[in-house]
């Protein structure tokens, strides 16, 4: 590898990190619908929403805390965290405090523009469900 190969990489590289969409210290908000899950016999059968806040520790992981919302169960506090390898993916694991279970899940996250997202994600419940769900995030940048 010469020296001028690398040098461009890491200009390059340095550019692309350095204009990504998250940042840290920046939150984001929103929300998601439950498109499918294995519980349930048809399309939007029942009504679960998922409301979180995300906090950027890095670029690249995040802590998270909402609620998830059943139309026939009620509503469970959930906590956890995300890992954007790239800034259009992540991975996240959360805990659902009042359901007692974990979700392992990953997504796709999809620039409307500078601020809104549109997600697309699978979570598997270790309870035994796994749901397809859709939603929007909102990104509030820090000041200064």
């Amino acid at each position: 590898m010469s020296l001028r190969f690398a040098a461009v990489a890491f200009t390059l590289s340095f550019i692309a990190f350095s204009s990504s969409a998250q940042i840290a210290r920046d939150f984001m908000a929103g929300g998601a619908l439950d498109l499918i899950k294995t519980d349930n016999n048809k399309l939007l059968e029942k009504a679960q929403v998922g409301v979180e806040c995300n906090y950027f520790v890095t670029r690249q992981f995040t802590g998270s805390a909402g609620f998830e919302v059943w139309a026939n169960q009620g509503v469970s506090f959930a906590v956890g965290g995300r890992w954007f390898p790239v800034e259009e993916a992540f991975v996240r694991l959360r805990g659902l405090i009042g359901e007692n279970d974990l979700s392992l899940g990953a997504g796709w996250a999809k620039p409307i523009n500078d601020r809104v997202k549109f997600e697309a994600m699978g979570d598997f419940y270790f309870q035994g469900d796994f749901t397809i769900r859709a939603g929007i995030q909102y990104i509030i940048r820090r000041r200064g």
